[in-house]
């Protein structure tokens, strides 16, 4: 898993802002990314640590997940909460967002192009540098840290970050707010609306396992 020692938000801020001004090609999902504030507080960011002043913020082990195979719901459910605790996301709103944009179908293409799990288009795919968009590993971890820029960006607005990552964040900016646009407005309203149901479920999961472990200690 990915070791984000000596990482703060501020860090992750400036990794965001990065992406979304172009300052940064892409995120490494394999490999390492490092960093250093100069003397006027400014980040730079570099896949190489160039000098002894760069500090490294991300390690991912090289083909560690090329061996996996994914074909069952169960083993998505796993990635999605791996891939939510490190980058700090709720995994209900992650569970909606693939149930909505492929329904656990890591083959999907949508006619404008999107593929995988969550919907990947190529420029976003890209970005984060994934390799294979229909291999779930990488398009999970792609498209929620794709998804924390964009909560970042939008200070945590749910409703507009889930716009952004319909209609893109320039039309966001555009208008102002989630975009007039049916297939978006919709996408937001179903994608929280399996948000509650994800949510209710694991409330109720959580219920049953307390009980069964209290049955098992009487």
């Amino acid at each position: 898993m990915p070791s984000w020692a000596a990482f703060t938000w501020r860090n992750l801020l400036a990794l965001a802002s990065g992406l979304w001004l172009g300052l940064l090609p892409g995120l490494l999902l394999a490999g390492e990314i490092y960093y250093y504030v100069d003397e006027n507080g400014v980040y730079h960011f570099s896949d190489r640590r160039k000098t002894p002043d760069f500090d490294k913020v991300m390690v991912w082990k090289e083909g560690d997940y090329e061996a996996e195979v994914f074909e069952l719901d169960p083993l998505y459910q796993e990635l999605i909460s791996r891939a939510c605790a490190t980058y700090e996301v709720e995994e209900a709103l992650v569970l909606a967002m693939v149930r909505v944009e492929s329904n656990f179908d890591k083959n999907a293409i949508s006619r404008k192009g999107a593929q995988g799990l969550l919907q990947l288009m190529p420029e976003t795919a890209q970005r984060y540098r994934v390799r294979n968009t229909f291999n779930p590993r990488e398009n999970i971890y792609a498209g929620v840290l794709h998804l924390k820029t964009l909560l970042m960006k939008y200070k945590n607005d749910e409703r507009l970050a889930l716009a952004a990552y319909n209609a893109g964040a320039g039309a966001v900016d555009k208008y102002r707010g989630i975009p007039p646009f049916p297939e978006t407005q919709n996408y937001v309203r179903l994608v929280l609306k399996y948000r509650d149901l994800y949510r209710e479920q694991a409330k109720n999961s959580n219920r049953e396992t307390q009980t069964a472990t209290g049955t098992a200690h009487d």
